[in-house]
């Protein structure tokens, strides 16, 4: 497995509740691209759309950008492949009031390009500023005793 790019935000403005793994539709030059490193992940999220899940926000730019398809997007909603069952467990779990999905990384399983996102709640920032104190005081402590 080669992870191509990851979502590291996610973890710290998002409590992780549950993990999910999808293919996801992509044009052979976007699959070069990735493959290459360029995609990224930030300010993505995952959305239901009628009988579907799309990929919105994630930046996958052309491979050749001067031999790009014409009126290509690098930002364009893509679509996610999950099964039947999948998608009906999933639309039950967003309905629940204060939870989204997170897109996490896009790694290769099997030569194909998957996306993990995940089942997420929102940190607030007090919670983040308790956080980050706690890992300092750990730190801290580590370098006192050895």
């Amino acid at each position: 497995m080669r992870i191509f790019t990851e979502n590291r935000k996610a973890s710290f403005n998002y409590e992780i509740l549950e993990k999910f793994e999808a293919g996801i539709v992509l044009l052979g030059t976007e699959v070069k691209s990735i493959k290459l490193g360029r995609a990224s992940l930030v300010g993505s999220y995952v959305v239901a759309r009628g009988d579907e899940f799309c990929l919105v926000g994630g930046h996958i730019p052309a491979y050749q950008p001067k031999n790009a398809p014409a009126g290509y997007l690098p930002e364009k909603d893509r679509k996610l492949l999950l099964r039947k069952k999948e998608l009906s467990y999933l639309r039950g779990r967003i309905s629940q009031k204060g939870l989204t999905f997170v897109p996490l990384r896009l790694y290769t399983n099997d030569e194909k390009i998957k996306l993990e996102f995940a089942l997420a709640k929102p940190i607030k920032r007090i919670d983040r500023r308790e956080v980050v104190r706690k890992r300092d005081v750990k730190r801290e402590i580590k370098e006192v005793l050895g």
